[in-house]
């Protein structure tokens, strides 16, 4: 496994330091940072266009990351995903997600999202990455836990649907030899291990269909995190190191009630201060020879973020194994031998 690396979303600001890829390298490389996750909504810090179109413009992104020490771990589109496929109740909300020429205008919007998504395939392709990270949308969210009833059909109608959109994206990426990998979101149609099953169901088991492993979400849910790992390791191809915390609660419970974060039972935490079990995880991961990026996505409620990228370059140092390459017991096991083992047997 690579590491430590940073998902840069939330570090962004509008100002100085934090409004430049050049002043944003050169600090979580001073913090002790191998590796970087690049948001791609704003072209000031990262211009996806480019990076699709010209294969100079990501060799000198690399060579500005590379003076400070850093590789890019994966470009991000989580926000152009969450728009390929949305809900119109939604429509809203989603107005400001996509350029202003789209505010009125939906369809476009998933169109715009939707070849973001393929620009980000080229720009992979350019740059020379193996995965990418992003959402899937969210045709179904509003009826997760619906009353009335739904009709029969309707979830594997809207997976049918999300199946058809992915499927020329992925396509797209597998033409760049680069994987998808969906972070399993609360608010995302994929956000377990039933929904991404169905998802890759529909899409006939698509080589390039793979998990962004964050196991935040998974345990807010109140998933087994670990065991997941067991099940879906062949199909996780990026980690988000994420903490959280669920406290039990007399007033709330896994919908938080509405309530501010500070006040919800279940909340995200600076990592290494919430809940989450991350000497399993590493170990779980590395014995599945996951030899991907460590990536932190810094998220709380409480600690500061500058605060909270400082101790998390520790943290996952501290984290990361160096797989043995023998056995422990090596020195004591006897050569093969035939004869030997039928004497241990007793076998005339």
């Amino acid at each position: 496994m690579q590491g430590p690396a940073i998902f840069l979303v939330q570090l962004l600001g509008p100002r100085a330091p934090n409004d430049s890829l050049v002043e944003l390298a050169k600090w979580v490389s001073s913090l002790g940072y191998k590796g970087v996750q690049i948001p791609t909504f704003r072209p000031d810090l990262f211009n996806l266009k480019k990076a699709a179109e010209s294969k100079t413009y990501c060799d000198e992104i690399k060579g500005l990351l590379d003076s400070y020490g850093l590789q890019i771990t994966e470009l991000s589109t989580h926000r152009q995903g969450h728009l390929v496929a949305f809900n119109s109740a939604y429509d809203t909300l989603l107005r400001g997600f996509g350029p202003l020429e789209y505010v009125n205008d939906p369809k476009g919007r998933q169109e715009w999202a939707r070849s973001q998504l393929m620009l980000a395939a080229k720009a992979s392709g350019n740059l020379g990455l193996h995965g990418h990270v992003t959402f899937s949308g969210h045709l179904m969210w509003p009826f997760l836990y619906p009353y009335p009833p739904p009709p029969a059909g309707l979830v594997d109608d809207a997976f049918t649907e999300l199946a058809r959109i992915w499927r020329p994206i992925l396509n797209a990426f597998d033409d760049q030899g680069v994987d998808v990998c969906f972070e399993l979101h609360p608010g995302e149609d994929l956000h377990d291990g039933y929904t991404f099953e169905m998802f890759l169901e529909k899409l006939n088991h698509h080589p390039r269909l793979n998990i962004l492993y964050d196991p935040s979400h998974l345990y807010l849910q109140h998933m087994d995190y670990v065991g997941f790992i067991e099940i879906y390791h062949q199909r996780i191809k990026a980690f988000h190191v994420k903490d959280a915390e669920f406290i039990k609660s007399p007033q709330g419970g896994t919908y938080g009630g509405y309530q501010p974060w500070g006040k919800r039972p279940g909340r995200f935490r600076s990592p290494g201060d919430g809940q989450i079990d991350f000497n399993s995880i590493f170990s779980r991961l590395t014995h599945h020879d996951f030899d991907r990026w460590a990536v932190v996505e810094w998220e709380c409620y409480l600690k500061h973020a500058e605060d909270g990228a400082r101790e998390s370059v520790q943290f996952v140092k501290d984290h990361l194994i160096q797989a043995t390459e023998m056995s422990f017991d090596a020195f004591m096991r006897p050569k093969s031998d035939l004869n030997i083992n039928r004497r241990i047997l007793n076998i005339d």
